[in-house]
């Protein structure tokens, strides 16, 4: 019986697209997580970009193949929490490539484990030419250009850190009352994307995987909340960039059971998405809010862990003012791994091809 299963395996293996008969569009892919957190690299396949910046392309892709974007997230190829990131030409000319993150609702401005997990792929496939034990990689993103090196041991990258974009405090000690849950304090601090920052314990959350549908409910009706107010000092606006000026998620904070763990992160972003990782940019607006509320001083490093207990490492390496804005360069440090590649086929007759998403 199972020399004829792994015969009937082979057959199966030897299965291709009859082009004659349908039409088929091929995408393929690398498959790696960072924290827990899904990243799917688009190596090929996916039509190229237009526009000279990343943002021109990131608008150019939502206008013409945001069908694609629906098809290698939704279900069947993918599903509610995954991830991607669409490889462009660099924008600058000191940058090794560019990234276009992607998602349930849309197209993220910023991505940590993203940025990490890329670093890391980019090095050991030879797309940057690793430079001994440490390899630098720069990589264009809608919020700006991110610096990251890549810790090598022989070819394998161990770790990554990265710099991210100048991060701020935008708000402190607001309150706002939400729909089915009451008051709800919060700060709202900028990584790369803006976040609005509560205790989880404040509204009886423990951020833990049991609580995994509350927590998306309220951070969902928190974002919500925040993103209807009326009031003047909730509007978001980015000091040089209108594009990046939207909340993006809302972050829940509790104490961490582990040693040496200083606290826990649950992030909820785009359309009710709930990170796995820590949160890359998420822990560089948190390291904003820490160092302007005088917790920590300048390269000290904290430890914050997810909802799985992955950790990423993060501290303030430097203060500055960012259009009139007093801010600081947050680096984050964390590791990534490659579960598989994928080729992905999108029959144009079938008429679930562009997916869609159950709950």
């Amino acid at each position: 019986m199972t020399k004829n299963i792994n015969k009937a395996a082979e057959k199966f293996e030897q299965w291709q697209p009859n082009n004659e008969q349908e039409s088929f569009l091929t995408i393929n892919t690398l498959e790696c997580h960072t924290g827990g957190e899904p990243l799917r690299i688009i190596t090929s396949g996916f039509p190229a970009l237009k526009g000279n910046t990343i943002l021109e392309k990131r608008d150019y892709c939502k206008k013409n193949h945001d069908d694609l974007r629906r098809a290698l997230m939704f279900e069947p190829r993918g599903h509610a929490d995954m991830y991607g990131a669409i490889i462009t030409d660099a924008e600058l000319d000191d940058s090794h490539f560019g990234a276009i993150f992607i998602h349930n609702e849309g197209y993220s401005t910023m991505c940590g484990h993203a940025v990490i997990a890329l670093t890391k792929t980019a090095v050991e496939s030879g797309v940057v030419a690793r430079t001994g034990d440490v390899t630098k990689v720069v990589i264009d993103v809608p919020c700006g250009q991110i610096h990251a090196l890549a810790y090598s041991d022989n070819d394998v990258v161990k770790k990554v850190s990265f710099q991210c974009v100048p991060s701020f405090v935008y708000i402190k000690d607001q309150k706002i009352e939400v729909d089915g849950i009451g008051s709800v304090q919060f700060d709202i601090a900028y990584g790369g994307a803006f976040y609005a920052y509560v205790q989880a314990s404040s509204l009886g959350l423990s951020l833990v995987a049991e609580q995994q549908e509350k927590l998306i409910d309220y951070g969902r009706k928190i974002k919500k909340a925040i993103m209807n107010s009326s009031a003047p000092e909730l509007t978001i606006s980015h000091p040089t960039t209108p594009e990046l000026s939207f909340l993006y998620g809302v972050i829940f904070i509790d104490d961490s059971p582990n040693k040496d763990v200083h606290s826990r992160n649950v992030c909820i972003f785009a359309d009710g998405e709930l990170d796995r990782s820590p949160t890359g940019s998420g822990v560089s607006g948190r390291i904003a809010l820490h160092y302007a509320n005088q917790q920590v001083a300048l390269d000290e490093s904290i430890i914050i862990e997810s909802i799985l207990a992955s950790p990423f490492s993060v501290r303030a390496i430097e203060a500055l003012t960012f259009a009139g804005v007093d801010a600081v360069i947050p680096e984050v440090t964390g590791d990534a791994y490659v579960c598989g590649k994928a080729q992905w086929l999108i029959n144009s007759q079938d008429p679930l091809k562009d997916g869609f998403l159950l709950r």
